[in-house]
């Protein structure tokens, strides 16, 4: 697979899919974000990723999978995107820095669109409250938080509790002090200091959290 841009995220991305067992190849118009990563990554190559031409004596043409990772030149993120739904690549995933960027890299051909700072401001936002232990948010209107089992609930198996009829949320794990995470069922039982990963819509979810 192609990554295109190797800021932070680019070149995080990069190293990470490499660890997976991936083959990269990260390429960059600066030499230096190149140097940085030549070591890490399958191939590395410096190109202007906005010309057609530099881009199909690398090979890009025929990858399956690319990631746009070019955030601060936004001509450049769009129309080295534009390019590689030109040339009908799979998958494209880009990096936008707006709501309004994203849309824009829609419209030009990427697959999926990823907003990191964004999405880590609402991740955090939720975080620092105190409420929730972690929070992924799946879609406008859903989310899985980790959360510790509020007093409310201990001492009763979750079909007791009945927090799909209360909340209309669903406790997917638990975990207990000191153990590994479980599957939950309607018969496990939640006691004092539990963890647990509950799903569901993001407002219900957040009023289960308040609880703890």
């Amino acid at each position: 697979m192609a990554v295109i841009g190797l800021g932070r995220f680019g070149t995080s991305l990069a190293r990470e899919l490499v660890k997976q067992g991936s083959e990269v190849l990260g390429i960059d118009a600066d030499p230096r974000n190149v140097q940085r990563c030549a070591d890490d990554l399958t191939h590395t190559a410096v190109a202007d990723t906005t010309d057609r031409e530099a881009l199909d004596q690398l090979g890009v043409p025929e990858f399956r999978l690319a990631v746009v990772g070019i955030g601060s030149d936004l001509e450049s993120s769009i129309l080295t995107t534009s390019l590689l739904a030109d040339f009908r690549i799979p998958r494209i995933w880009a990096k936008a820095t707006s709501r309004q960027h994203g849309r824009i890299l829609e419209r030009v051909g990427a697959h999926n669109v990823v907003l990191p700072e964004h999405d880590m401001g609402e991740r955090v936002a939720h975080l620092v409250t105190g409420r929730m232990l972690d929070f992924i948010q799946f879609d406008e209107d859903f989310a899985m938080v980790k959360t510790l089992a509020p007093s409310a609930i201990t001492g009763k198996t979750l079909s007791a509790s009945r927090l799909r009829t209360k909340f209309d949320i669903t406790v997917v794990a638990i975990k207990r002090p000191g153990a590994e995470f479980t599957y939950a069922t309607e018969d496990s039982a939640v006691s004092a200091g539990d963890m647990l990963v509950v799903a569901g819509r993001t407002a219900e979810v957040e009023r289960f959290a308040d609880l703890a």
